[in-house]
């Protein structure tokens, strides 16, 4: 029970992963309320998980839409009032955008997949971080994935936006450094939820023929599952992560579970960050500049 009596704040949790994370964490102690724009899916998803709240557990469903600041700020307030307390935010909700060539694309769902998976994460952080501060402490969590690390070509909104969270984390985590609120990014792996469905009813005259072989191949082989990605989160959230800010982990190839025994290493440097590569990284003798 590495959650228990914590309050937790998730999301993107009608379905898919949302819901697994939701999942994970009422099974490890916590109260949860969960969110997402559409009424019926996110009742659906209250009934299903309501046999995982154990005694003293609350579970509380808030429709709302993230990317509408005034929705935003009546979700946390939502969720204080609910549950007393908020220790734990989990940014999960997110969308593909439009699909296809930039030039083809629409420029209102482009800005709209932006508002939705970057702006929606800051509405919340800056609604709760005065929460956190007057606590003395918070966990933040958002979801990134494949398109904050590779281009993704005919889906550039989802890229972008993807990279910015991760930006944004980062810059949040300085922000808030000493104040024992940690932030970080979540890579929880390719995985099978409505999102690849997307893809492959997209076709490959959308996505590129590369990238839908790639999905097709995932939806048949089961991608990574979605336990996995929710035992990170549950990570993250928990006491056993304090101190760790910052970062962009992945749950399928990052070894998390050890992470508190390198505190120090992932601390000091700028492991599981992204950054400029320069020639020299790359074992290059050209690119730096002459001293003056």
């Amino acid at each position: 029970m590495k959650l228990a009596g914590k309050g937790a704040l998730i999301t993107g949790a009608s379905e898919g992963f949302g819901k697994a994370v939701a999942r994970a964490f009422l099974e490890n102690g916590a109260s949860v309320v969960i969110c997402a724009r559409r009424r019926g899916p996110l009742l659906k998803a209250y009934d299903e998980l309501s046999r995982f709240a154990g005694k003293g557990q609350k579970l509380m469903a808030c429709p709302a839409d993230v990317s509408k600041p005034s929705q935003a700020e009546c979700l946390v307030r939502c969720a204080l009032k609910k549950m007393g307390r908020v220790d734990v935010l989990v940014n999960n909700a997110g969308v593909y955008g439009p699909k296809g060539p930039l030039e083809k694309t629409d420029a209102r769902e482009w800005a709209k997949a932006l508002e939705i998976n970057l702006l929606g994460a800051v509405h919340l952080c800056r609604k709760l971080l005065p929460h956190f501060k007057k606590r003395g402490r918070g966990k933040i969590i958002n979801l990134s994935g494949g398109g904050a690390t590779n281009p993704l070509p005919n889906l550039s909104a989802y890229a972008a936006s993807k990279a910015a969270l991760v930006r944004f984390s980062e810059t949040l985590a300085e922000e808030t450094r000493g104040s024992d609120i940690d932030v970080n990014s979540v890579a929880p792996g390719a995985l099978n939820t409505r999102l690849l469905d997307e893809i492959l009813e997209a076709g490959p005259e959308k996505v590129g023929r590369a990238f839908y072989e790639r999905s097709r191949k995932q939806k048949e082989e089961g991608g990574v599952p979605l336990e996995k990605g929710a035992a990170l989160c549950v990570f993250l959230a928990s006491s056993e992560s304090d101190g760790i800010t910052g970062k962009l982990i992945s749950a399928a190839w990052d070894p998390w579970e050890s992470l508190p025994r390198h505190l120090e290493d992932v601390r000091g440097t700028d492991i599981y960050t992204l950054r400029r590569i320069v020639p020299k990284d790359r074992g290059l003798s050209w690119g730096d500049r002459p001293a003056p």
